[in-house]
């Protein structure tokens, strides 16, 4: 992939100049990861970078390694052509996802973004309780989310409106931006809403045109991109997740699309994006009211009196519950974890006396 030049990254590392690194260490944010691996970029450029093995030892989750856009405290080597990551800036914001499959952990998607752009495609990709996960996963981790409805010359302008109203009466308030990437309609706004000095991510599904709008952002064809079908759908095309800095200094996150979206201890993410529920619940007779059965609940009452719609209530519980089975399946996978570190640490101790006391 051709790089994309760099010009305005002195935007972001003057906003940071007052983190402070070890000796002899500087800062640079994080711009690709590929297991213990890492593409950073300073105000020079894009180097390899490798994580410390005291960094790797004091790991104690997979949510303390780098992610695409933190901030590491790191020190050159080879005449600043590599380097060593020794450190890990607290992250004023993050995205994070449950694992996929069976495993019951977090994955990080990207951290200290400032916008997120949840894509979605006006076709077969419109879907309101898959964009309720996105939104929660923002909320969850204090970002600021736009709703984007690309590919809308698919479909007539009443149908469009059709989708925006279902969106308002699902309960959802993000702003909403619709685009079409083939005939350039609502890019003026998506532009817009990028600034310098500012991360934005993009997610969505796989095909619904992530990489193509930064595309048609810088006038280039920098990231591949791949034929629609016959049907006016993408192909997956971007394979990792990868920081890129604009000529003008706008900064992107592009990511793969997510097959699995599940949530994980994100009971407050899942509050913030049900706030309309939420805001009912305070009118509840008990502070600790379930909204599944309890008398004088303010929220079953406004389904009954058809202000709340069942979809959303229904929605709701099935990320609430889902949210809070794993929560209680990862701290369990924790404690088994912290007690069998206690286990190796006291058989080290035990091995290094009884070495003491050999004759």
């Amino acid at each position: 992939m051709t790089q994309l030049s760099d010009p305005g990254f002195e935007h972001w590392f003057e906003a940071h100049a007052a983190a402070t690194p070890g000796e002899g260490q500087d800062i640079a944010r994080v711009s690709a990861v590929d297991r213990n691996s890492c593409m950073i970029r300073n105000e020079q450029g894009e180097i390899p970078a490798e994580l410390s093995g005291k960094f790797l030892f004091n790991v104690g989750s997979p949510v303390d390694l780098p992610c695409v856009g933190d901030r590491v405290a790191v020190q050159y080597h080879n005449d600043g052509a590599s380097a060593i990551i020794h450190g890990l800036f607290p992250r004023k914001t993050y995205l994070r996802r449950k694992c996929a499959g069976t495993e019951v952990d977090y994955q990080m998607i990207a951290a200290n973004i400032d916008i997120a752009f949840i894509v979605q495609s006006c076709h077969f990709d419109f879907n309101l309780p898959r964009l309720n996960r996105y939104l929660v996963m923002a909320a969850d981790g204090h970002v600021e989310p736009i709703v984007i409805l690309a590919k809308t010359d698919l479909i007539s302008g009443d149908e469009l409106q059709g989708k925006i109203a279902a969106i308002r009466a699902a309960g959802i308030t993000a702003r909403v931006i619709a685009l079409s990437n083939l005939t350039g309609s609502g890019f003026d706004e998506f532009r817009q809403a990028v600034q310098p000095g500012l991360i934005h991510c993009l997610l969505g599904s796989s095909g619904v045109g992530k990489s193509t709008l930064i595309n048609r952002l810088t006038g280039r064809d920098d990231l591949d991109t791949k034929a629609v079908s016959s049907t006016g759908e993408g192909t997956h095309t971007t394979t990792r997740r990868q920081l890129l800095v604009l000529d003008d200094g706008v900064m992107f996150i592009d990511t793969p699309g997510m097959r699995e979206l599940g949530l994980l201890g994100a009971t407050e993410g899942v509050n913030k994006g049900f706030e309309d529920i939420t805001g009912l619940s305070t009118a509840c007779r008990y502070a600790d009211c379930s909204h599944t059965g309890e008398s004088g609940c303010a929220v079953l009452a406004a389904i009954a009196c058809g202000e709340l719609s069942r979809d959303r209530y229904a929605g709701y519980l099935k990320l609430r519950k889902e949210s809070e089975f794993h929560e209680l399946s990862y701290l369990g996978k924790r404690k088994k974890d912290r007690a069998f570190g206690r286990f190796v640490k006291m058989a080290r101790k035990d091995m290094k006396r009884w070495d003491n006391h050999r004759p």
